[in-house]
């Protein structure tokens, strides 16, 4: 029989030898445990003084743990930041559960979008993208874990298509996984906050298991960082302020030729050809918009990253000091621009013009068909 311990808020084994590695619990807590129901140190004070300590878990070895549902004869429950599809969307995720799975695609964070969105259109995309990506769904659910919104229709359809098997639920940081299932956990039992969440990466660091009935359960996995998303190079103070908890506010900007738009010191826009034309920008509202000109854009970074340029804040800059290039042509469509883990900007030109986004090179950056 087993002696190991794991803690019941983010999966891992408690240990009581390294206060500085993961699952560490002073022996003494161990020992006077009753029912066997232990918080890390990590989690404890994640929950009580949301204070983030950092993951030793690498993404390989999220890959290596995520990679054995391979062999499980399970529903894959799929959730993605419905704000941020791009920057939580694991690209190998059938390689990665197998093939021949059943997968639900629940979108999460739906608050985040600004009102005037449908959600008949945001999921018309959402189906166009799995298509072009030669990935099949049983079906697509769109809600807001935080706001309890959509919820139990979620559950009720993820119950009705795993037709007795386990459910799995997988995604990247930072999607609201944790926080789904806690909600799920809340409807059936009614127990509240069972799982360490935090907008924070790498909140879960082993798979959770919580028992449906006497035969199946659903099992929380880790989050699998992403190292194309802005998010995975903000350090905590940072990633307040990125990540959005509000529903996005439209900001429009109009922006003659050689005009620049800064996102804080993380991201640049230079409309550099065209006639002049208005630039629709969502990102969290707390992240500050700052416009010049072309021309001082370059000085202006060098002398305000990590300040007036914020996020990053000074001590966090070494990624963002070396920024790349990357240009695009939009023709006379309405486009998005979209800088993974960021948000995108929308672009309505009659006649087309040149956009050039300066990120670092690990960011991810694309155009595709306005969702708005």
């Amino acid at each position: 029989m087993s002696n190991k311990v794991y803690c019941i808020g983010c999966g891992v084994e408690i240990q009581s030898e390294n206060q500085n590695k993961q699952g560490y619990l002073p022996k003494s807590v161990v020992e006077k445990s009753i029912d066997g129901n232990l918080v890390c140190k990590r989690c404890f004070r994640l929950k009580n003084y949301n204070e983030v300590s950092d993951v030793q878990l690498g993404a390989e070895d999220f890959y290596q743990l995520i990679k054995t549902l391979s062999k499980k004869d399970a529903l894959i429950v799929k959730v993605v930041d419905i704000f941020d599809f791009s920057g939580s969307w694991i690209e190998d995720v059938v390689d990665i559960v197998g093939n021949n799975k059943d997968i639900v695609l629940v979108a999460n964070k739906l608050d985040l979008l600004p009102k005037s969105v449908k959600q008949n259109k945001v999921k018309q995309w959402l189906f166009k993208m799995l298509k072009a990506k030669g990935i099949k769904v049983k079906d697509i659910l769109l809600i807001s874990a935080i706001k309890n919104q959509g919820v139990e229709e979620a559950a009720s359809r993820i119950d009705e298509l795993r037709n007795g098997k386990d459910v799995y639920i997988v995604g990247a940081t930072n999607v609201g996984k944790s926080t789904f299932i806690n909600k799920l956990i809340e409807l059936t039992t009614g127990d509240k906050n069972v799982i360490t969440t935090s907008h924070f990466p790498g909140t879960t660091l082993g798979m959770i298991e919580i028992p449906l009935d006497r035969a199946t359960s659903i099992y929380d996995t880790p989050g699998i960082i992403l190292d194309y998303d802005i998010a995975h190079y903000l350090d905590a103070q940072s990633l307040k302020l990125v990540m959005p908890k509000k529903e996005i506010k439209a900001r429009v900007f109009q922006l003659n030729a050689e005009q620049s738009l800064f996102f804080g010191g993380m991201a640049r826009m230079d409309f550099v050809e065209g006639e002049r034309q208005s630039f629709t920008l969502y990102a969290s509202n707390l992240v500050e918009i700052h416009r010049t000109k072309l021309g001082n854009a370059d000085q202006l970074f060098e002398k305000h990253l990590g300040t007036l340029l914020k996020p990053p804040f000074e001590d966090n800059i070494s990624i963002f000091n070396k920024q790349v290039k990357k240009s695009f042509t939009i023709d006379s469509r309405k486009m998005d621009i979209v800088i993974s883990g960021l948000g995108w900007i929308t672009v309505n030109s009659d006649s087309g013009c040149k956009i050039d986004i300066h990120v670092p090179e690990e960011i991810e950056v694309f155009v595709r068909e306005s969702i708005i």
